[in-house]
């Protein structure tokens, strides 16, 4: 086990003091917006102290025993250490990454596009198996993942897909998965069963909340509805309940058609507008273009962060870390974490 986070503790400390110091300022509550962002953020240093300190808590009482069991060498003594032991290894390992989580947006909901590179039903099939995977990720990490805007390809997959994830650290873990994915398998839609390889990106975005400092204003929007096609019930077919909102001075387009009505769609389509204007202009300050979204690839050979390889051999292997897991099945039906933690463990250390 790699115990570096230990001593990252007095810097959070450090920063709980000087926050507070901030806090006890008379013109503190002047500005409501930053405000509420200092508060939050004691708030989760405090959580991370707090988790830190139950682990001790925890090894200080297996030390206990283990000085007990030199004294009486009782089998079941040793039996019990091994059981805590146990147990602590799972806690520090569910721990371990809250200590990685020190960006501002890591504990947000985050939002999620898929878009298939070229190579027409190929990647767009590709993209929705991409889809499934997180869907299935979701599903046994206890996050609530929703599909905002998808759609369909004429033959198979999708064109692009939005989809949010709700969850504490969802951003946290899931900004692991941005970049473009590469897959090689023998083509279903190949009638010489030919080899294919396939490319799709993955763009992952913090939500923001509204007293995040982005100002909309209504004149710079264009709002468009429409009859939204695929599932969601048989209103959608019959009424304009889909929403579609162009932010005119940067052009960035969102959709929402999942919802039940055109009010709640453009609710959400505002949400996620929200949240790309302030990846958008993140981006503009940064000038680099490396900020919150990573610099942006081609969906092409060369710029993938990882390889499914289904044939000839079966083999998913991450490129930014090495790791590597021959079991695709797996992988594909959500088991993703041994490919998010590495990454993100990775990252921190560098």
């Amino acid at each position: 086990m790699n115990y570096w986070y230990i001593f990252d503790l007095p810097v959070k400390e450090i920063k709980i003091k000087s926050l507070e110091n901030e806090m006890s300022k008379n013109s503190f509550w002047s500005d409501q917006k930053n405000a509420h962002k200092v508060i939050r953020k004691i708030k989760n240093l405090k959580n991370t102290i707090d988790n830190f300190t139950f682990l001790q808590g925890m090894l200080d009482e297996i030390k206990i025993l283990f000085d007990l069991n030199l004294e009486e060498n009782d089998g079941e003594i040793w039996k019990e250490i091994l059981q805590k032991v146990s147990v602590f290894e799972k806690c520090f390992s569910k721990q371990e990454l809250v200590f990685i989580f020190d960006d501002d947006y890591d504990k947000n909901n985050a939002i999620v596009t898929i878009r298939p590179g070229a190579g027409g039903t190929e990647s767009q099939d590709w993209a929705e198996m991409l889809l499934r995977m997180y869907l299935k990720w979701a599903e046994k990490n206890k996050f609530a993942a929703k599909i905002v805007e998808i759609s369909p390809a004429e033959e198979a997959g999708i064109k692009n897909v939005t989809f949010t994830v709700s969850g504490e650290f969802a951003h946290g873990y899931l900004k692991a998965e941005k970049g473009i994915h590469r897959l090689v398998r023998i083509s279903p839609f190949d009638s010489n069963k030919r080899r294919h390889t396939s490319f799709a990106s993955v763009e992952v975005i913090p939500e923001v909340d509204e007293e995040t400092d982005i100002d909309i204003i209504e004149s710079d929007l264009r709002i468009d509805t429409y009859r939204a096609s695929g599932a969601g019930g048989q209103h959608v077919n019959t009424t304009d309940s889909a929403v579609r909102i162009t932010h005119i001075p940067t052009n960035i387009v969102v959709q929402c058609q999942n919802e039940r009505s055109q009010y709640s769609n453009k609710i959400t389509a505002m949400k996620i507008l929200r949240a790309k204007l302030f990846k958008h202009y993140q981006e503009e300050k940064a000038k680099d273009i490396k900020g919150i979204r990573g610099k942006q690839k081609e969906i092409a050979w060369g710029s993938q962060i990882r390889s499914y390889v289904f044939h000839p051999y079966q083999m998913i292997k991450d490129h930014r870390t090495e790791v590597e897991s021959g079991n695709t099945q797996a992988v594909m039906d959500g088991e993703l974490n041994i490919f998010i933690e590495a990454y993100l463990k990775d990252k921190k250390n560098k």
